[in-house]
């Protein structure tokens, strides 16, 4: 009776949240992105690309639903694992757009949920869910990548205040975002055990970025440096000289993020595409027979890597998971997502190559595919997390 009552009020909360979604998704929200500059970033300079973004993010984090299992007392929507997987279902059947992405919301806000102190909760989560703040993530140095312990980032005690000296790289919109969530080494004694893990205004006096062009002409990464930054001690997250345990559960988080770009449903369907690019034969199929096969295969693992994903997430949000299985996960959706921009691309033929012309997108296609080469090296590795998955998922021996 109890399991029956349950998925009863599950069905009317279906039900609910279809009419509502239909009732306020602007009609433009419910089409795919054509590109970066439809993707709302929220932030203090943001520019909203159409009346109709605005309004969404507006609605939805009213209800909370940029965040939905957020709790409610922190701007969040409160819903329960079963409740926000129905609305992602919903919001999918009517192709809504997602109003709000966010480095708050996939990396920094899972780590103040877990170590930031009450204050800290109620000053940084509402702004996150209301896309008020933009954040972006201080880890890598130019000699601390894989090896991010080493990082040489420092954090002076100054008695009120701690003053910070260094620099960061590969910084994902540094040069656009609000404040930042920065590794910075507080003890030089230890490794690990000296870092801290600081909060601050990318606005304080001393910080500058220098944003990096690479291969694909775009420049989302930046070089970030700090000169004698002052930043407030109630701006620790965690403990002093702990901020590598706060580090370590941040990035299963971002690895996780990451996976998810072997989704389903990051852009244009391929068979769609390769079957508008190359037409069919006889018998209706894609009229190049080994690209349909390539492409049947890729399809396969999408659906299943789809299918494992909701089971990850579910025993993440349960704290169930092994420890190394973000790994796993990271690995095995930025592989996918390379190769569906592979598959694309072939399909796309000379076509696709194309680098500059308006009828090309200026080049969107080459552009998204020389991008996806940066996933094997973002949130870690793909050699580093392969050693991962030998070592504490297959425990595999060492030599």
């Amino acid at each position: 009776m109890a399991d029956s009552a349950r998925a009863d009020d599950l069905e009317s909360f279906r039900q609910e949240t279809r009419a509502w979604l239909e009732a306020n998704c602007p009609p433009e929200m419910r089409t795919p992105m054509r590109s970066e500059k439809d993707v709302c970033w929220g932030g203090r300079n943001f520019v909203f690309s159409s009346d109709a973004q605005k309004q969404w993010l507006e609605v939805m984090a009213e209800r909370g639903w940029t965040v939905p299992d957020w709790p409610a007392e922190y701007g969040g929507g409160g819903l329960s694992p079963a409740e926000t997987k129905v609305l992602k279902q919903e919001m999918a059947a009517l192709g809504c757009r997602v109003p709000l992405q966010s480095f708050g919301i996939s990396m920094l806000g899972p780590a103040l949920l877990k170590y930031g102190t009450e204050e800290q909760k109620q000053d940084h989560l509402p702004k996150i869910v209301r896309g008020e703040i933009r954040w972006c993530q201080g880890y890598s140095e130019p000699n601390a990548g894989s090896d991010l312990a080493s990082l040489a980032t420092s954090a002076q005690d100054k008695g009120d205040h701690y003053l910070v000296n260094g620099q960061k790289v590969w910084t994902s919109y540094a040069d656009e975002a609000d404040w930042i969530f920065c590794l910075t080494r507080t003890d030089t004694s230890q490794k690990q055990g000296g870092i801290t893990f600081l909060l601050f205004d990318m606005e304080s006096e001393g910080v500058s970025t220098r944003p990096i062009r690479l291969i694909s002409g775009a420049s989302p990464f930046c070089e970030t440096f700090f000169d004698d930054v002052k930043v407030p001690k109630d701006q620790v997250l965690g403990e002093v000289n702990d901020g590598w345990s706060v580090a370590k559960y941040l990035l299963g988080h971002e690895r996780e993020m990451i996976s998810g770009m072997g989704g389903r449903s990051q852009g244009p369907s391929l068979p769609d595409y390769a079957l508008g690019k190359l037409g069919v034969d006889e018998q209706g199929r894609l009229d190049d027979p080994v690209l349909r096969a390539r492409i049947a295969m890729h399809e396969v693992r999408s659906h299943a890597f789809a299918a494992m994903s909701e089971r990850f997430m579910d025993q993440l949000k349960a704290g169930k998971i092994h420890p190394a299985q973000p790994s796993m996960m990271k690995y095995y959706g930025t592989e996918l997502n390379k190769d569906r921009h592979e598959l694309l691309m072939a399909a796309g033929g000379s076509d696709a190559l194309e680098w500059e012309s308006e009828g090309s997108g200026e080049g969107k296609a080459a552009r998204a595919w020389l991008r996806t080469k940066a996933n094997s090296i973002e949130g870690g590795t793909s050699e580093i997390q392969l050693n991962i998955i030998a070592k504490r998922i297959l425990e595999l021996p060492e030599g």
